[in-house]
């Protein structure tokens, strides 16, 4: 595979950005293993509010990818001037998006959740979780805009460093404040919402406070002042749009396998919250590669090597899916052991084994799909990509839809992600190779 991009270069980047992934699945990972041992309705509830959470804030990752795609090509073209200005309208257009995000969420969250949520149980925890948590969503906006910064100049260490500083906070909290260790109040669901954000308000100001002292001063020009600039802010809109929407449709569509799920009974949402953790965990490296896939496909369109981007994308895909082995393994030969850290309910543990089987293979078709999907983004026609995932997603609903109502084993509904990975690994390869956008400016 003859590529200007070498292995060692995709390490590089992709290493510390799932180190950085590990930030969002780590407090997955606390909030599923602590709040297991409170029974399968706080299991539950924390997963569907956590899972309503992300449909948020996925949108303001799509505006941030989109920034990120853009940055990434005057990189690559060393138009290094130009970044400053970019960071800073991004950096409007996240907040107000943030502080609108928040305006939805706390007005409708208590009729959105009642008319998702069959359990009554499982309603009530929710609430308890999203009543604090959607308090975090503009720090998290922020956060995004951070690492679509440092992920678009190839600079990915800092996130390193933001993910350890977030980890360490929650999961001292998560501790303290589910249980009532050290002093503070016993908050079950509600301590871990809390934990989160205090989480994500850490993280933000941190990166504030290192982009200043690293970068405040250099070439790029990213706190100087830049006056508004309309044609810069419609291009912007114009990639991002159809990657916020792009990614509001795939996590909206994850959501609603999960409630599908849950009007399968409070067992099957308990399975599926842990099926869903480890998943998250298997999918720390494919998150790494993805924003690699998406960065260098951008940043070598821009260098003026646009022949190369099939190549660098299979090289991708094969490190990838090397990195992803070792976790599957983990997974195959000592489930019971992985389960062990979620429930101390044998019963809940032995019948969540199934599922988890089931997603060790899915793993690999969704890192595939997943790298290949996310380098039709790279070339900057987002419109594409949306509607290209947006006819597989219908796809995907439709087929959740039929096992949720013709069968009760909920491993059987987790072979849905063998069905979007493959579907979306195929059609976006083809694009890849056959479609005219070499010539695409951004």
């Amino acid at each position: 595979m003859n590529t200007s991009i070498s292995t060692k270069e995709i390490w590089r980047i992709a290493v510390p950005i799932m180190i950085g992934n590990l930030a969002q699945t780590l407090i997955t990972f606390t909030d599923t293993a602590f709040l297991g041992h409170l029974g399968v309705v706080a299991l539950g509830a924390s997963m569907m509010a956590g899972m309503y959470y992300f449909v948020f804030t996925t949108m303001a990752m799509g505006l941030a990818i989109g920034i990120q795609i853009i940055i990434a090509r005057r990189f690559g073209a060393k138009e290094y001037n130009q970044i400053g200005s970019i960071f800073q309208h991004g950096a409007v257009s996240i907040l107000i998006f943030g502080l609108l995000l928040f305006m939805i969420m706390r007005i409708f969250s208590s009729s959105l959740l009642d008319f998702i949520i069959e359990s009554d149980n499982i309603y009530a925890g929710a609430m308890e979780y999203i009543d604090v948590r959607q308090f975090g969503i503009v720090f998290v906006c922020f956060n995004y805009l951070f690492r679509a910064l440092y992920t678009g100049l190839s600079d990915t260490k800092v996130i390193t460093y933001s993910t350890i500083i977030m980890a360490t906070v929650n999961i001292i909290l998560d501790y303290c404040l589910i249980f009532g260790h050290w002093g503070l109040p016993e908050m079950g669901i509600a301590g871990a919402a809390l934990a989160s954000l205090i989480a994500e308000v850490t993280a933000t100001t941190f990166f504030f406070v290192f982009t200043y002292v690293k970068l405040g001063k250099s070439e790029y020009e990213l706190f100087k002042h830049h006056g508004f600039n309309k044609e810069l802010t419609l291009n912007i809109v114009r990639i991002a749009t159809p990657t916020m929407f792009q990614k509001l449709f795939s996590f909206s569509a994850w959501f609603i396998f999960f409630i599908l799920v849950e009007k399968m009974g409070e067992q099957a949402i308990g399975i599926s919250s842990i099926a869903r953790s480890v998943y998250m965990i298997l999918f720390i490296p494919v998150f790494g590669f993805l924003a690699t896939s998406n960065t260098l496909t951008s940043r070598i369109i821009g260098a003026g090597h646009a022949d190369e981007v099939l190549k660098t994308v299979f090289r991708i895909i094969f490190n990838c899916v090397l990195c992803c082995i070792p976790l599957i393994l983990v997974c195959v030969f000592f489930p019971t052991t992985v389960m062990s850290i979620y429930t101390d309910d044998m019963t809940l543990a032995s019948s969540a084994i199934p599922s988890v089987y089931v997603i060790c293979g899915a793993i690999i078709f969704q890192a595939i799909g997943a790298i290949a999907f996310e380098s039709v983004s790279g070339t900057g026609n987002t419109q594409a990509a949306l509607w290209l995932e947006f006819g597989i997603l219908l796809l995907y609903i439709v087929y959740i839809w039929v096992l949720t109502n013709v069968t009760t084993h909920v491993e059987w509904v987790w072979t849905c992600e063998y069905i979007y990975g493959g579907l979306i690994a195929i059609v976006s390869i083809i694009y890849i190779k056959f479609a005219n956008w070499k010539k695409l400016k951004i």
